[in-house]
């Protein structure tokens, strides 16, 4: 049997199961009359259809454009015709009619291109999983694959896959590079399944250069999803492929992920990405500015300090305080220049501090000021902003609820009492020589009251 032929009968199985399926036939009909018909020819206009007797011919002759509506949704086109000839009957079928065409199945390779490394604003919170990105990018498949990038929401997972995938398309044209969120992964393998093409769709991951799958954690809990990913992904790394995942946590922490899913994620090289410190914050700001083709003297230095002290939590919550920060100027300012005291009444009533004051509601407290989650505050990340904020609430947690360093210890995961007694040390000390440190004291211990 030619290749041709091997295309033309895997293309009809897909067509038949698709028929079937849609039960527009009864069970006797379909098996009586379409069941044993063969493809025997394909252009791209046409497809030529054989049965065994005339009396079956006569009856799919009146359901050609059924037939033809299933062969065209397999094929991904339209307007393609169908005859139903008889087999054996002479007729005469030139060869130039065989042309096999497989369904394409991912229709676009998905990255975004405004979305690249030169407009991603680097700092401590994101300079190790910046320079992992740009290493794949640079090699894919040579430096570590899979990438595991995790964090919380906004931080700008997505754009370090779009930017791989800008830089990988600019210096390696001919690679074969696909971003895909776990979601439409899943939906494409319903669909495939469904339609008869999950082979062609397997087919097409296989031949990926650089798979750039996003938010992974959704995929927890479908079965037929993870089987397909799990052997499209040991294609990939024994092929030596670039796989960059995201996730809004690390892969043992995901629940519902499949024990050989999670060790293979973990294979490779896992990187955090936290909350943006205050000179990142300010630098994504400042770029959001010219961005949107802003003058940046429009703003003055303190209501931008104000906007990325109070919402680094993430990007998308600086983002949005900009805008929100721009609409309250005018709308409600005419002094030309946004000011601080602009800032200060476009949010004002946003940072009501809570009556009742204990660990977790200084805890609380503190993660908001410096834009951070409490899971940073108390976690193990060591960058100097966490570190600052961290320090700040084991002293005011100290100073106002005098609580014994032990205790304290274990607010912040268990930490021994020598690295508590340390923090506040360090904050006392600082407090007298830092100004800075000083007045967010005193704001935090206002919020505090």
């Amino acid at each position: 049997m030619t290749t041709a032929n091997i295309f033309l009968d895997d293309l009809w199985q897909q067509v038949k199961h698709l028929v079937k399926k849609s039960e527009h036939f009864d069970d006797v009909i379909y098996n009586t009359y379409f069941d044993n018909t063969e493809l025997a020819n394909l252009n791209d206009k046409k497809a030529m259809i054989t049965v065994t007797t005339s009396f079956q011919k006569l009856v799919l002759d009146n359901e050609v454009n059924f037939i033809a509506s299933n062969l065209s949704r397999i094929l991904n086109v339209d307007n393609i015709e169908c005859e139903i000839v008889i087999k054996n009957k002479g007729q005469v079928i030139p060869a130039s009619y065989v042309q096999p065409v497989k369904p394409v199945v991912i229709k676009t390779d998905g990255v975004n291109e405004s979305q690249t490394f030169d407009n991603f604003v680097v700092g401590s919170s994101n300079k190790e999983v910046h320079s992992a990105s740009l290493g794949c990018a640079y090699r894919p498949g040579q430096f570590f694959t899979p990438l595991f990038i995790y964090g919380n929401s906004g931080l700008g997972k997505t754009h370090l896959l779009h930017a791989i995938g800008n830089f990988v398309k600019k210096n390696n044209p001919d690679s074969n590079v696909l971003y895909i969120s776990s979601s439409d992964f899943v939906r494409h393998v319903a669909n495939s399944i469904s339609n008869g093409t999950i082979e062609n769709f397997k087919d097409e991951m296989n031949n990926l250069d650089v798979l750039l799958i996003d938010d992974i954690q959704f995929i927890a809990g479908k079965e037929k999803s993870h089987e397909i990913f799990f052997h499209i992904f040991n294609e990939l790394v024994n092929n030596k492929k670039q796989i960059v995942i995201t996730s809004d946590r690390l892969p043992t922490d995901i629940k519902g992920l499949e024990d050989r899913l999670i060790s293979r994620f973990s294979s490779g090289l896992s990187v955090g990405v936290d909350s943006p410190e205050f000179e990142t914050a300010l630098a994504i700001l400042y770029m959001k500015i010219r961005n949107q083709s802003l003058d940046e003297n429009l703003f003055s230095d303190d209501s931008l300090a104000y906007i990325a002290t109070h919402f680094s939590k993430d990007v998308r919550q600086l983002e949005g305080a900009l805008n929100r920060l721009l609409f309250f100027s005018i709308e409600f300012s005419s002094n030309g220049q946004i000011s601080l005291d602009t800032a200060v009444n476009a949010f004002k009533g946003d940072f009501t501090p809570p009556v009742d004051l204990n660990p977790k509601t200084i805890k609380k407290i503190v993660s908001d000021y410096y834009g951070l989650t409490v899971t940073q505050l108390i976690g193990k990340s060591r960058t100097k902003a966490i570190s600052n904020a961290r320090h700040i609430a084991i002293y005011l947690i100290r100073k106002h609820l005098d609580l014994p360093y032990n205790k304290i210890g274990e607010e912040f995961g268990k930490r021994d009492h020598s690295t508590i007694i340390s923090a506040c040390d360090k904050i006392e000390k600082g407090i007298i020589k830092d100004d800075i440190l000083a007045s967010a004291i005193k704001e935090l211990e206002t919020k505090l009251s």
